[in-house]
C-alpha cells in the first residue's frame, strides 16, 4: 500500500502513442473514527460469525477496494506505458539497425564494387603485359629462328670453302702454291668459324631470353589467374542480396588472417609483376635488336669474303690462262726448234758422211804414192797438199761432229724443255680446270645474302 502511495506521489507523465492520461487516484473517504473501521451494527439477526465489531475484519473498506482498483489501472497503465516505450524503442532500434545495417550493407556492395574495379583495371594491365610479352616472344622466338637457319645456311658455306681447298689440294707442280685464292679461302673459313660461334653464343641467348619471358608470363599468368578467381569472388559477393538463398552463417568468418596482404602490397605485387615482365620485355626488344645486328653484321662480312675469293679466283685463273698461253706458245716455239735441230742433225751427219770420200780419195792417193820406188817417194808438193788435205778434212769432220754433238745435246735440251712445258702445261689445265670448273662452280651456290640472314 505504501508503494501503491508513492507511486500515487508521482504522477505518471503520459508517454503513450496515444496520449493516454493517467488513471485520476480515488476521492478519499472521510472516516469519522480513524482508530476503528467502518462496519455496520445494525440488527443483523443470530451471530453466525459476520464481523460486526467495531475492530478490523477480514474484509475490505470501501476506500481500500477503491485504491486497490486504482493500483490495478494505474499499475496497467505503467506497465502499458513500459511496453509502450520498449515498443517504440523497439522500432526505433529496429528501423536504425535496418538502416544501419542497409547503409553498411551498401558500403560493404560498393567496396566490393570497387575492390572488384580495382581488380578488373589490374587484371587488363596484367592481360595487357601477358599480351605484350607473348607477342615479344614470339617475335623472339622468330629472330632466334632467324640465326638457326642463317647458322644451318653458314654450313652450306664451310662445306663449299673446305671443297674448294680440298680440291686445290689436287693442284700439282709449282702449282700447288699458297696463292692468294687459298690465303682469301682460309680467311673465308675462319671468318664462318667466328661467325658459327657468335651465332651459337647468341642462340644461347636468346633461349635464355626466351626462359626468362615465359618465366615473367607464368608470374602474370598466375597472377592473373588469382584476379580472376578473386574478381568472380568479389563479384559474386558483391551481387549476393538478402533475399537470395545461397547464403548462411559462418561462425568465425569475421576475423583477418596473417597471412592476408594490404592493399598497398596486394597492389605492389602486380605491379612489381608487370615491372619484371616489361624489364624482361625491354631485354627481349635490345636481344632483337642485337640479333638484326649480329645477322647483317655477319651476313656482310661472310657476303664481302666471298665476294673476294670469287674475284681472286677470277683473277687466279686469268693469271693461269694466261701463263698456260705463254707455255703453249713457248712450245710450239720448241717444237718448231725441234723440227729445225733434228733437220740441222741430219743436215751434220749428211755433211760428215759428205767428207768421207774427199777422205777417202785423198787418204787412198797417199797410200798409193807410198808405192812409189826408191827415190821418187820424194815429199813433193803432191805429197804436201795431200797430207793438208786429209788434216782439212779430218779437222772439217771433228768440227762438224763437235757441231753435230753440240746439236744433239741442244736437242735433247729441247725435248727437254718441250716434255717440261707439256707437263707444265697439263699442270696449268688441271689448275684452271680445278678453280674454274670445280670450285666456281660450287662457289655458285654460295647462299645469298638474304639466306646468310636467315629469311630462307
Amino acid at each position: 500500500m505504501a508503494a501503491i502511495l508513492a507511486e500515487q506521489a508521482v504522477p505518471a507523465t503520459a508517454t503513450l502513442a496515444s496520449r493516454e492520461i493517467p488513471p485520476q487516484p480515488p476521492a478519499p473517504v472521510v472516516n469519522p473514527n480513524p482508530d476503528f473501521e467502518i462496519s455496520y451494527t445494525g440488527n443483523t439477526g443470530n451471530d453466525m460469525g459476520i464481523s460486526t465489531m467495531g475492530f478490523r475484519s477480514a474484509k475490505y473498506n470501501p476506500s481500500e477496494w477503491n485504491e486497490a482498483n486504482y493500483a490495478k489501472y494505474y499499475q496497467s497503465f505503467v506497465d502499458r506505458d513500459s511496453s509502450e516505450r520498449v515498443l517504440h524503442e523497439s522500432r526505433r532500434t529496429q528501423k536504425e539497425t535496418q538502416e544501419t545495417t542497409n547503409k553498411t550493407q551498401a558500403e560493404a556492395t560498393k567496396k566490393l564494387a570497387e575492390s572488384a574495379k580495382n581488380i578488373e583495371f589490374w587484371k587488363f594491365e596484367l592481360n595487357r603485359e601477358i599480351q605484350d610479352v607473348i607477342d615479344e616472344t614470339d617475335l623472339l622466338l622468330a629472330q632466334k629462328k632467324r640465326l638457326e637457319n642463317a647458322l644451318r645456311t653458314t654450313e652450306v658455306s664451310l662445306h663449299i670453302a673446305t671443297d674448294n681447298l680440298n680440291c686445290r689440294q689436287r693442284r700439282l707442280g709449282v702449282d700447288l702454291v699458297q696463292d692468294d685464292v687459298e690465303i682469301s679461302l682460309l680467311k673465308e673459313v675462319e671468318i664462318i668459324n667466328n661467325v658459327q660461334d657468335l651465332l651459337k653464343n647468341t642462340i644461347n641467348q636468346c633461349e635464355k631470353q626466351v626462359r626468362l619471358n615465359r618465366d615473367a608470363k607464368q608470374n602474370l599468368e598466375m597472377d592473373w589467374s588469382d584476379k580472376k578467381e578473386a574478381l568472380e569472388i568479389d563479384t559474386r559477393s558483391g551481387a549476393l542480396r538478402n533475399h537470395h538463398t545461397n547464403k548462411q552463417f559462418h561462425d568465425g568468418a569475421a576475423k583477418f588472417e596473417e597471412i592476408q596482404s594490404t592493399p598497398e602490397s596486394w597492389a605492389q605485387f602486380s605491379h612489381d609483376n608487370i615491372a619484371r615482365a616489361e624489364h624482361e620485355r625491354m631485354a627481349s626488344i635490345q636481344l632483337r635488336t642485337l640479333v638484326d645486328n649480329v645477322l647483317e653484321d655477319t651476313s656482310r662480312d661472310m657476303r664481302e669474303q666471298a665476294d673476294h675469293v670469287y674475284a681472286n679466283f677470277v683473277n687466279r685463273i686469268a693469271e693461269m690462262e694466261d701463263a698456260k698461253a705463254k707455255l703453249e706458245e713457248n712450245l710450239t716455239k720448241v717444237v718448231k726448234q725441234i723440227k729445225d735441230q733434228e733437220q740441222n742433225l741430219e743436215d751434220l751427219q749428211q755433211a760428215i758422211r759428205d767428207k768421207e770420200d774427199p777422205l777417202k780419195v785423198a787418204q787412198t792417193r797417199l797410200y798409193n804414192r807410198t808405192y812409189r820406188p826408191g827415190v821418187e817417194l820424194c815429199r813433193d808438193a803432191p805429197q804436201y797438199h795431200l797430207v793438208g788435205e786429209v788434216n782439212e778434212i779430218n779437222q772439217s769432220i771433228d768440227a762438224l761432229r763437235q757441231r753435230l754433238n753440240e746439236a744433239q745435246n741442244s736437242l735433247k735440251d729441247l725435248q727437254d724443255n718441250r716434255m717440261a712445258l707439256e707437263k707444265e702445261i697439263s699442270y696449268k689445265k688441271n689448275s684452271i680446270f680445278i678453280d674454274r670448273d670445280k670450285c666456281l662452280t660450287v662457289r655458285n651456290r654460295v647462299p645469298s645474302s638474304i639466306k646468310l640472314m636467315g629469311y630462307q
